[in-house]
Formats: structure tokens, sequence, C-alpha cells
């Protein structure tokens, strides 16, 4: 029987340990992207630094799990070239950072040899995964939790080569 997916918010406030964000999508287009997503095309993405025109609920979140002493980790698989949009998620990726996340990178290349899951994900505390299930043109169509034993093993496993092989985020220049 599915369980029911709560939101980002609420599993990030029940974490404890550890949240482990896994991405392997070369485009996303997800709804609440689009304004920085066109600012950025245009040259005028607000820095980093002036927080008071990007800060929001997702970066509070992360930032009151780092907090409480939660470790926040994000690996992004990527295509070489990259695609516009990693260009672009590269260039808010320092917005990750200022919350709190560690964030790496690992060109897919570099990847061959990893079993990898199909669905990006976050792995809550070891023990529960959201997995992201997305179109063929990078559209969101659904979330769904998974607390199976071996599904968490794989994804953590999955997630731990990833991360062992990726380039930390200040060292991935996008060229």
């Amino acid at each position: 029987m599915p369980q029911p997916v709560p939101p980002f918010t609420e599993l990030l406030k029940r974490c404890t340990t550890s949240a482990l964000h896994l991405e392997t999508r070369d485009v996303y287009a997800v709804d609440e992207e689009d304004r920085d997503l066109k600012a950025w095309r245009a040259g005028s993405l607000p820095a980093v630094e002036d927080r008071a025109a990007w800060w929001g609920p997702f970066h509070d979140a992360v930032q009151a799990a780092v907090d409480r002493g939660v470790t926040v980790r994000r690996a992004r698989v990527v295509s070489t070239p990259v695609t516009e949009y990693i260009r672009f998620e590269h260039a808010c990726t320092p917005r990750n950072v200022a919350a709190g996340e560690d964030v790496r990178w690992l060109p897919r290349a570099q990847a061959l040899g990893l079993l990898l899951p199909a669905h990006d994900f976050w792995l809550f505390d070891g023990q529960l995964i959201r997995w992201h299930h997305f179109a063929g043109d990078g559209t969101h169509l659904r979330d769904e939790m998974d607390d199976r034993v071996d599904a968490v093993e794989r994804a953590d496993a999955a997630f731990a080569a990833v991360w062992s092989a990726a380039v930390p985020h200040a060292e991935f220049p996008i060229t």
C-alpha cells in the first residue's frame, strides 16, 4: 500500500542525522524555478549575498536541519558538455551551500560502472526514501515514499558511490 508523501520540509524537520539527495537528470522543468531561470537567462540572477532576494522555505528547512546537526548532502550526476539547465543549476548552487548543504558533481562519463537508480531521490536518516518521478522533458510527475530495507540499502550504496567519486561544488567549474 502506498505511503502518503509528506511535504519535503516536514520530512527534513523529522530528520535527525542525514538527508542525502541524488540528482541524475540533465533537465528539470519545475514551476518553482521558472522565475530564477528567466532571471539567470537575462543575466540578472540575484547574488548569493542578497539573501532577501532568493532565500525561501526550502533554505530555511535546510539551515534548520543543519543547525540541529543533520548532514545535508546533494550529489549531481551530469552529462558533459552540460545542458543549459545544468549551467543554471550550477549558478544557483551557492544558495544550497549558503543554507548548509554540501554539494558535489560527477560527470556522467565518470559514473561508468556505478549502479544508479532510475529515479532521483532523497534518503532521510538512512531509513526512508522519497523517490522523484519525472517525465522525459523534466516535468515532475509525483513523489513516492519507500522504507523497504533493500531499497534503502541500494539507494544509500548508490549515493555513497557517487559521493566518493564526485567533485565538491567549488572545484567543479562550468565553462
